[in-house]
């Protein structure tokens, strides 16, 4: 099963979950709990959606010095997530305590540890980003590809990267590492401020691992329907 996780970018719990009240009899279900909503309400929104048998995706993004994410990893690991992501660019040493981190503290809590996924490049960045303001001289594609090299080196089991990118990180790396891939949107849809975008089909022809949905889901007029077609193009069927 590649998952389809639906960004719950809402301001509070109550309005996520009320969003995810039509969805109690659709199985699987996963979403992202990004920044925005964890900041506001904390581990009690993790909680009350495991309650539902719900996968979370906690994508906190974390990048700082090791023993730091260290910590801050082995409070992760005890939430009971799937997976959550650190950024590639904090290094070899940082990316590995994260891993010691989360596998520490789901031994604590006496749960799984959640699957490590690597931001490598943003898929708001444009290659003129990459050269002119990150100063850095070697193509999306080179930097893509070595960052996740590095994250699978130092117990990352996949990276969150744009579906374009897929064959190389595979290439790189091997094909069993997780590609998740943001920046999805249907036909229809604004790229809003997404850089490096693919549709659903495109994504699953390009061998994703799993793919992060939101506007396309949560401003549907029916989101229900929508994920349902978005799971269909990519898996071939749902329960």
């Amino acid at each position: 099963m590649k998952p389809v996780f639906i960004a719950l970018d809402f301001i509070d719990a109550p309005t996520a979950l009320k969003f995810l009240e039509p969805f109690k009899d659709v199985k699987p279900l996963a979403v992202k709990v990004g920044m925005e909503l964890f900041y506001r309400e904390g581990s009690s929104i993790i909680k009350q959606l495991r309650e539902q048998n719900i996968d979370v995706f906690l994508d906190l993004k974390l990048h700082d010095i090791p023993h730091t994410v260290q910590q801050a990893a082995k409070q992760i690991g005890q939430l009971d997530v799937q997976f959550t992501t650190v950024h590639s660019l904090g290094g070899s040493e940082m990316i590995n305590a994260a891993r010691h981190g989360l596998d520490e503290g789901a031994k604590k809590a006496g749960v799984n540890a959640p699957q490590l996924l690597a931001v490598t490049q943003l898929t708001s960045t444009s290659e003129e980003q990459l050269h002119d303001e990150e100063l850095v001289h070697v193509s999306m594609a080179e930097s893509v590809s070595h960052l996740a090299k590095t994250a699978s080196q130092n117990g990352a089991d996949g990276v969150i990267s744009s579906a374009l990118e897929n064959e190389l990180i595979h290439q790189a790396v091997s094909n069993d590492f997780k590609c998740i891939n943001p920046g999805i949107r249907l036909p229809s849809n604004n790229v809003d401020d997404q850089k490096r975008v693919v549709t659903p089909q495109k994504a699953s022809e390009l061998r994703t691992s799993g793919i992060v949905v939101g506007r396309s889901i949560t401003q549907s007029n029916d989101p229900v329907q929508t994920y349902k077609n978005i799971y269909n193009a990519v898996n071939g069927g749902i329960k």
